[in-house]
């Protein structure tokens, strides 16, 4: 039975791989401080046997040791998200994105664990304007946060030639589903949307609503994570791939959608419309990603289209939001 360690595991992220490994009978560590996590994400997993909670800082080396005893795999979720965070407060999120990071791999490291994969960022491509956005070429950073996210990818890649350990990046394309928390100053885009429109109130899209994203499924960053922690091929590992669905969105449309979806369920929120305000410093303009690499590297296949991801989507929130 394998053992695996999640940072951040009370986390959107976090709590959706746990949840899943659990279910294929592996012994499920999390490590989380609950900054941004939840307990009512991980309550549920208190009763398995197979799961166990430390409640501890990855800015902290012993916590971080304490938590990769005997464990097999590594997934680091555990960061400080959020554009504007960073640009509000770059000190925090350097000292988590970075020297929380720096910890998880020398403890990793010196435990011996078989793999290291970790959550990178769409965030890396930076001012790069070619489209597809393509794993070898990067711009530069536009925020301090992205700036954390491609020094995890460096220290990875030196961690790999120095030390011989099995590293994988995910850079995740703006990932949504069920338990993305809708509230606080910082939610992502679709939970805010969906809640403000369930309390028929009028979505703010940032800008004229022209930026596109690459918006990915939870189910889709699960399968991802799988495949990059048991991948046996020797050419997959120590290199990031993209962790999208290969088409974008964009924010006009994604509010089209979520009216759509959500009207079906209170027929008042079709008449709700939609206000504008100032694009945000630190947005990139538009964000797809090539997920060839994925497919060929690691056999990825993603699931769940936007459609389909947010009528799921839709519907659980409508189920535990209400």
């Amino acid at each position: 039975m394998h053992k695996v360690l999640i940072t951040g595991g009370a986390g959107f992220i976090g709590s959706n791989l746990t949840e899943y490994f659990l279910n294929k009978n592996y012994k499920v560590v999390c490590l989380d401080n609950f900054a941004t996590g939840h307990r009512h994400n991980v309550e549920p997993f208190f009763q398995n046997p197979n799961y166990a909670l430390i409640e501890g800082d990855i800015r902290d080396l012993e916590i971080c040791r304490k938590a990769v005893e005997g464990v097999d795999y590594v997934l680091h979720q555990a960061a400080l998200g959020s554009v504007p965070r960073s640009i509000k407060d770059p000190i925090t999120s350097n000292d988590v994105n970075v020297s929380g990071f720096l910890n998880m791999l020398i403890a990793a490291r010196d435990a011996n664990v078989k793999r290291f994969v970790y959550a990178a960022s769409s965030s890396t491509y930076g001012d790069s304007e070619s489209l597809p956005k393509i794993e070898e070429v990067i711009g530069k950073p536009l925020s301090p946060y992205a700036i954390t996210k491609y020094v995890n990818e460096l220290y990875a890649d030196v961690f790999s030639k120095t030390y011989g350990m099995e590293c994988i990046g995910l850079r995740y394309f703006n990932v949504f589903g069920r338990r993305q928390d809708p509230n606080g100053a910082y939610a992502a885009v679709i939970p805010l949307f969906v809640k403000q429109l369930m309390n028929h109130e009028a979505p703010k899209i940032n800008g004229e609503g022209n930026y596109s994203r690459d918006f990915t499924y939870i189910d889709n960053v699960i399968q991802m994570n799988e495949l990059a922690m048991l991948t046996d091929n020797t050419e997959a590992i120590n290199t990031v791939y993209n962790t999208a669905v290969g088409d974008r969105t964009t924010l006009n449309d994604l509010v089209k959608y979520l009216k759509e979806y959500l009207s079906e369920l209170d027929s008042e929120i079709k008449k709700i419309e939609v206000v504008h305000g100032p694009n945000r410093i630190g947005d990139i303009a538009h964000s797809l990603a090539s997920i060839e690499k994925a497919k060929i590297q690691l056999g990825y296949k993603p699931t769940h289209t936007i459609d389909k991801g947010l009528k799921e989507a839709v519907k659980w929130y409508w189920e535990n939001l209400k």
